[in-house]
């Protein structure tokens, strides 16, 4: 198994081309992640086992993904990528694209809540 190191040396390119193409709505929920706005640290394509994240909070292993209509043909894939990142000790949400448009202050309620229950479980 490759180790962490590996990984994020592998996957850098691809996790920079992915910063560098994000999706309007990938932009707009970084705008209330990143700096450590929300009082968490969070990365933005992170890689986990041979999977990039759209969002990780590292310190309570929180994925955040953003959903568009593709994952509707993927539901396999999604299903066998969040079995392993939950094998890995992950909590994931995930959103669809058109939350971050029609109610983006859930989303962000949402977010604050986990970490909250998380800052529990620590």
């Amino acid at each position: 198994m490759p180790s962490k190191v590996h990984n994020q040396q592998l996957f850098k390119p691809r996790r920079r081309l992915l910063r560098n193409t994000a999706t309007l709505e990938e932009r707009i929920l970084w705008n209330y992640l990143k700096n450590s706005q929300r009082g968490y640290k969070f990365r933005r394509q992170e890689s986990i086992g041979s999977y990039i994240v759209d969002f990780f909070c590292p310190k309570y292993n929180l994925v955040i993904e953003l959903d568009g209509s593709q994952h509707l043909d993927n539901k396999e894939y999604d299903f066998e990528r969040d079995n392993y990142l939950k094998s890995q000790g992950c909590i994931i949400l995930r959103f669809w694209n058109n939350d971050i448009h029609k109610n983006l202050e859930g989303v962000l309620s949402k977010i604050d809540e986990i970490l909250q229950t998380s800052l529990l479980r620590f």
